[in-house]
């Protein structure tokens, strides 16, 4: 259990944590992502690590509900930190079903244990949608409903964190005709501040970002209209997409193993959902693997961040673009022009003629101007054998 005095510091000391590995969670898996570092800043990074490790270590209790697991899949699969490190020393996870060794009675008795020792400090993290319909009865563990679990134990947090589209908007059990009644978490429970990490799965260092955020600041990182945190949600995977330069050249994949799939090409016309979907599946890569994403592997992104994407739109229809040009950090390819007015022209003309027309005066007057015993400035130069010629 996390205890008053138990910092984060304190936690990676006695788990013999190098500083090194520290650092490089805190830049390169993005965990700082929230503090506004950069993958290379490491000074800030340094500045972070120190404040992290000063941080009480936060309390997490981890519920399922409609799920499929693969939030918590996803999550061990980190590998800087590895999941030791993380559950032990960054976090204390102090109840998990699926990872937790107690079980029936036990689990139950570590579940109440867990939220009175820590009460209104623990942040609560949802994984799976939450049926309604029924009164609930589609879900129940001993003896409770899944809304009857999320109410008593939501009353007790301090925030809730709904991980992966389950959770945030009700993902697979939610699609049509849907006949749990499934929803999100912030459907059904307002009364705690929420942050919505949709995703099938999410990204895992999306959440310690969150939560390590919260621990040091007691504060919840900005989100944006459907509390997504803005750090990993404030662009569109077509914002970054590798294949982002093929798109506005026009080169597209127009079928499974033709020549420009194998090239590389645009998968949007093969269904991509990337143009309409908020996510950092392309800066932010999936436990350390650069192309373990959708478009990585040569499939079309299906939009599983984006309620109104994900399992409602069919998988091969094309998705909605909301940026057709080029982006902004690139020069204009073109310059909108407009129609030149007749009168404008003709006074333009006019202009021209007369500028045309002094200038000739003007160099006839210059060609003929005398030396005068150096009173009068030559302006140029005399024709050949005149009496003006120095060379005479």
């Amino acid at each position: 259990m996390a205890r008053d005095g138990n910092t984060i510091g304190e936690s990676l000391w006695r788990g013999h944590v190098p500083r090194r590995a520290f650092l490089e969670f805190c830049t390169k898996l993005m965990v700082a992502a929230p503090f506004g570092l950069t993958l290379t800043d490491r000074v800030h990074a340094a500045e972070v690590a120190g404040e992290l490790k000063r941080a009480r270590r936060p309390s997490v209790i981890w519920l399922h509900f409609q799920d499929c697991t693969g939030c918590t899949e996803s999550l061990l699969r980190t590998s800087q930190p590895d999941v030791g490190t993380l559950i032990f020393d960054l976090i204390s996870l102090d109840y998990h079903e699926t990872l937790m060794a107690a079980s029936g009675e036990d689990a139950e008795r570590a579940l109440h244990e867990a939220i009175a020792s820590n009460d209104g400090r623990f942040v609560l993290v949802v994984e799976g949608s939450i049926p309604r319909g029924h009164g609930g009865e589609y879900m129940t563990v001993a003896g409770k409903t899944a809304l009857h679990t999320l109410q008593e134990v939501g009353e007790h947090a301090a925030a809730i964190i709904a991980i992966g589209s389950c959770a945030a908007w009700g993902g697979i059990p939610s699609a049509e005709p849907n006949p749990t009644d499934a929803t999100g978490v912030d459907s059904v429970f307002t009364k705690k501040p929420i942050v919505n990490i949709p995703g099938c799965p999410p990204n895992p260092y999306t959440l310690l970002a969150t939560v390590l955020e919260y621990a040091v600041y007691g504060k919840l990182p900005a989100l944006d209209e459907k509390r997504r945190p803005k750090f990993a949600f404030d662009q569109t995977i077509h914002d970054n997409c590798p294949r982002r330069g093929h798109f506005d050249a026009g080169e597209f994949a127009h079928s499974f193993g033709d020549e420009g799939h194998r090239k590389g090409y645009c998968l949007y016309k093969l269904g991509c959902k990337g143009p309409d979907t908020h996510a950092a599946c392309a800066s932010r890569h999936f436990n350390e693997v650069v192309g373990a994403w959708p478009i990585g592997i040569g499939a079309p992104c299906v939009g599983c961040t984006e309620q109104h994407v994900a399992f409602r739109q069919p998988m091969f229809s094309l998705a909605q673009i909301h940026r057709a040009r080029p982006p902004d950090i690139y020069p204009p390819v073109e310059v909108p022009q407009g129609v030149a007015h007749p009168v404008a022209t003709g006074l333009v003309g006019l202009a021209v003629g007369a500028l045309a027309g002094a200038t000739y005066v003007a160099s006839k007057h210059f060609s003929v101007a005398r030396w005068s015993g150096g009173s009068e400035t030559r302006t140029s130069v005399p024709p050949p054998g005149s009496d003006e010629d120095p060379k005479s």
